[in-house]
């Protein structure tokens, strides 16, 4: 018994440890900034939910997941490749990777290498770059140096979206990677509200949002085990404790033995 209990500890610590090797590894991936941006103005981050906080460096490290909005300010940002954003008043982003920006409201200005990748999430809709393989019989009738693609976004009060491409093609998909529409130099588009399906999903909450009714809360977690596995845990230590205690108990009665009564003749 005493071997069961050492070998239930021995998992336990197990489930512990992975506990803090995955906290350890997400601190690590937060300490690793995607770009900088440069600001202007009245620029804040989330600190941390519903916690706003001014920008203040002149250089500002861009981190995954983290929430940027410009009130009364603009910001230029440049990521890994060249890759430059500038961004306008009262825009709302973040970026989801390395290669995705989420843009929930505003208007950003973006330049892009021809090998650079970089997506715009915004609402349901998805801006890239598109791909296109040139044909010629005259290889030295294609320009050995691609272009960079020039475009911005913008997204009005209504819920509408207007994507327009300065230079180079852009492609505009839905949720299902569908293209709803291809555009190439200096071509407008203005899709509807209907279309971009309400707000985007940015990671982190803006100040003072509340839950959606009927949204599912996130599960509550603690040092990377959820509330089911705490529960296994404990109610294990608790079963183990109880089989020890009443093994132990009854032992001790075991070294007894009845005498057998003997008749006392008359």
């Amino acid at each position: 018994m005493k071997k069961i209990f050492v070998y239930f500890l021995c998992v336990s610590f197990l489930l512990l440890a992975n506990g803090f090797h995955t906290m350890i590894a997400e601190a690590k991936e937060m300490g690793r900034p995607m770009g900088e941006m440069v600001s202007r103005g009245d620029v804040k981050f989330e600190a941390r939910k519903t916690v706003w906080k001014d920008v203040e460096l002149s250089q500002f490290p861009i981190f995954q997941g983290v929430a940027i909005k410009t009130e009364k300010g603009a910001s230029l940002i440049t990521l890994e490749g060249n890759r430059q954003i500038e961004v306008g008043e009262n825009s709302l982003f973040s970026f989801d990777r390395n290669d995705q920006m989420h843009l929930t409201q505003g208007t950003i200005d973006f330049r892009l290498p021809s090998t650079a990748e970089l997506s715009f999430n915004v609402g349901d809709l998805t801006v890239i770059q598109s791909k296109s393989l040139q044909a010629s019989k005259n290889p030295s009738a294609v320009s050995p140096k691609s272009e960079a693609t020039i475009g911005s976004i913008s997204v009005h009060s209504n819920g509408a979206v207007t994507v327009k491409s300065l230079r180079g093609s852009l492609s505009i998909l839905n949720q299902e990677r569908v293209v709803l529409a291809a555009l190439s130099s200096k071509d407008t588009v203005t899709l509807p509200s209907a279309a971009v399906k309400g707000p985007s999903k940015v990671i982190v909450a803006q100040a003072g949002e509340t839950a959606a009714p009927g949204a599912e809360a996130e599960p509550w977690e603690f040092l990377g085990l959820t509330t089911w596995w705490w529960v296994a845990i404990v109610t294990g230590v608790v079963v183990a404790t109880v089989i020890i205690a009443v093994a132990a108990g009854g032992g001790g009665g075991g070294g007894r033995r009845a005498v057998a009564a003997v008749p006392v003749c008359p």
